[in-house]
């Protein structure tokens, strides 16, 4: 007798002898598992065949499963093993003919207790009683076939006890096999597509800044190629689980890409054709009137939906507080913007006060980081803007800072041979420039507002290198002051020096002529003097046009 923790310490040639010993047919088709499962079945009835009577008597209550006529009676019988039909289904072919081998010896071993198990069966279950005249009416006279069957149940029955436990293994072992839950296309996911030189690409997370992470999801170059995907796409689609062999999820269908359907994408205008205007839809700054920066804004240096503005700052003069002010006064009055706040080599405190405060995506890049990662935030972070503006969005880009940028691609450029004054490479400036360059309004279409710091007076002959490479390449320009920040003057703008271009196209007719006399007056004050006259004369107002209205007073 083998059991089955033997059987599977053995090897395959072994079990092939025992079979073959047991009389096993076709041993050698069947694999391990199935193999020591027949062994075992085998076993168990040449044990069954030679059990005592007791044992055979359980081999009788089996036979009424097989002779029933009515399935629905035979759950019944399965689940309490009756006694009394094995002496009853045995009457029925002694009158019909002549009883064969293996119902003689049923028959001589159960003469002694036929009627006590009669006796027994009744009291303990009526219900089998019942199911010998329902078998009469329907089979009639039992025939040959039933007979024949009758006589393998008998030659071939197994103890319940013995059997049922290697069936439960097999049917478990078969359960296990097939309980495969399919989670195609249960989840939802979304991310901003990154292009592999290969043709396929990931669907970036934003949790993770657009960086490599776990949560990303392959996309397959026939649905970049089917949707005309590219770099900086925001997709949402259905993903499945990795399979055998995967590691990552994998994009199954399509839903949204850039909040637009597949097919309004596809035949979409590259960015770098789509025609460019000044601007001349303004961005409403004002939200309540002791909003003073931003009240200051609106009239010296108006902003519109496709403004390049550089506020031009030393350090500690406010600007990452102003940045924050604008970016909740266009969250407030213009939702239909799309804003992200792009923080490059900043202080990890700022970044998270930044995104407890700003209703805007935060995107950023810590100075503990390499230069590396700080080119990739903002790469990416562009690329999604402008597949937005492709789309038809308004966006609206808060970088801190642009001199920061440009040290990490001056970092990461490699050596041409030509350096300018301050160790800035001559091919470093050209990534910002375009950073800085893509903001913009498209004719009959979306914009791309880019606000950016510049730092000034912080001792680097780089920084001074790097801001007269932008000076002059924007068309909105706020000058901040040191000396009001010293005094604690806030907004420490400085305002006869801050100025938009084309502000004709934002402001209106008389708002323009009244602003045009306001800047006489205030262009022979110097900064401190300007900032507290027209602080005193603000203060005492509710919005800009009460503001303007007294001026002739």
């Amino acid at each position: 007798m083998y059991d089955i923790l033997q059987l599977n310490d053995m090897l395959v040639p072994e079990l092939l002898d025992i079979a073959e010993q047991l009389g096993i047919a076709n041993a050698k088709k069947l694999d391990k598992q199935e193999l020591i499962y027949k062994i075992l079945d085998k076993q168990a009835i040449e044990n069954s065949a030679t059990a005592k009577g007791t044992e055979e008597k359980g081999k009788r209550k089996r036979i009424v499963k097989t002779t029933t006529a009515n399935t629905t009676e035979e759950a019944v019988v399965e689940e309490e093993p009756v006694k009394v039909t094995p002496p009853a289904r045995k009457r029925k072919p002694a009158t019909t003919e002549a009883p064969k081998k293996g119902e003689k010896k049923i028959v001589k071993k159960s003469k002694a207790t036929a009627d006590e198990a009669e006796e027994e069966s009744i009291a303990e279950n009526e219900e089998p009683v019942e199911i010998i005249p329902v078998a009469e009416p329907i089979g009639g006279p039992v025939t040959d076939e039933a007979e024949e069957e009758s006589e393998e149940v008998a030659k071939t029955e197994v103890a319940p006890a013995e059997e049922t436990p290697s069936e439960r293994k097999h049917h478990h072992g078969r359960r296990e096999q097939n309980f495969n839950i399919e989670f195609d296309g249960v989840i939802l996911s979304e991310g901003v597509l990154e292009m592999m030189p290969d043709g396929y690409g990931f669907l970036r997370s934003s949790d993770y800044n657009y960086l490599s992470s776990p949560d990303d999801v392959y996309v397959s170059p026939s649905q970049i190629k089917l949707f005309g995907l590219k770099t900086g796409d925001t997709v949402c689609g259905s993903v499945r689980p990795p399979k055998e062999g995967e590691k990552y999820f994998a994009l199954l269908k399509v839903e949204t890409i850039n909040a637009k359907s597949p097919e309004e994408v596809r035949d979409r205008v590259p960015f770098d054709y789509l025609t460019p205007l000044f601007p001349f839809e303004k961005l409403n700054l004002y939200t309540q009137p002791s909003g003073l920066s931003t009240r200051m804004i609106d009239l010296f240096t108006p902003i519109g939906k496709g403004q390049r503005g550089l506020i031009v700052a030393q350090p500690k003069t406010g600007k990452t507080v102003l940045l924050k002010d604008i970016a909740n006064a266009i969250a407030e009055n213009h939702p239909e913007c799309y804003m992200m706040i792009v923080l490059v080599d900043e202080r990890p405190e700022e970044v998270t006060d930044m995104e407890r405060s700003v209703r805007a995506e935060v995107i950023a890049s810590t100075f503990d980081e390499p230069a590396e990662k700080h080119v990739k935030v903002s790469t990416i972070a562009l690329q999604k803007a402008k597949r937005l503006v492709e789309c038809g969005h308004d966006v609206v880009i808060l970088l801190d800072s642009i001199t920061r940028l440009a040290r990490a691609h001056n970092t990461v450029a490699p050596a041409s041979g030509k350096v300018l004054s301050g160790g800035v490479e001559a091919n470093a400036m050209q990534k910002p420039k375009q950073f800085f360059g893509a903001a913009r309004k498209i004719e009959n279409g979306g914009s791309l507002t880019i606000l950016a710091t510049a730092l000034i007076d912080t001792g680097s002959k780089m920084d001074e290198v790097i801001f007269e490479e932008f000076k002059g390449t924007g068309n909105m320009e706020l000058q901040l002051d040191r000396r009001l920040a010293n005094k604690r003057i806030f907004p420490a703008i400085d305002l006869v020096a801050s100025s938009t271009r084309r502000e004709d196209l934002l402001l209106d007719k008389d708002v323009l002529k009244r602003m045009h006399l306001l800047r006489n007056y205030l262009a022979d004050m110097n900064a401190e003097e300007a900032m507290n006259e027209l602080l005193k004369r603000m203060r005492g107002t509710k919005d800009n046009w009460e503001f303007l209205a007294s001026m002739n007073s």
